[in-house]
């Protein structure tokens, strides 16, 4: 499954300091066009998935939910994340090519 291969690449992006965190950090991000993928947690509260998919559809952002918190945040070497940015096209579109998009 590609999916899995995924997690792998976010944590490259989060060594090379192109991964954004934190509710209010991605909202900012998605906003000043700097996020290419936003990454929601399949176990994220309601609220928090219809405001970031509200925000990627304005703002025409591809949003996935693939993951929960624990497998976004063990990726990138954090405590549980709920929302996470990816905010480098190279990153991005590796992993657009990995989902076969």
């Amino acid at each position: 499954m590609n999916n899995q291969k995924i997690l792998p690449m976010l944590s490259l992006a989060k060594k090379a300091g192109k991964i954004i965190t934190g509710e209010d950090s991605c909202e900012k991000a998605i906003q000043k066009g700097l996020a290419n993928i936003v990454f929601v947690a399949t176990d994220a509260s309601g609220n928090t998935k219809k405001k970031f998919n509200n925000k990627t559809t304005y703002y025409k952002v591809p949003i996935y939910s693939l993951f929960t918190k624990e497998e976004m945040g063990n990726a990138i070497g954090m405590h549980n994340r709920a929302t996470l940015v990816v905010a480098d096209a190279g990153f991005a579109k590796r992993i657009l090519e990995l989902l076969n998009i």
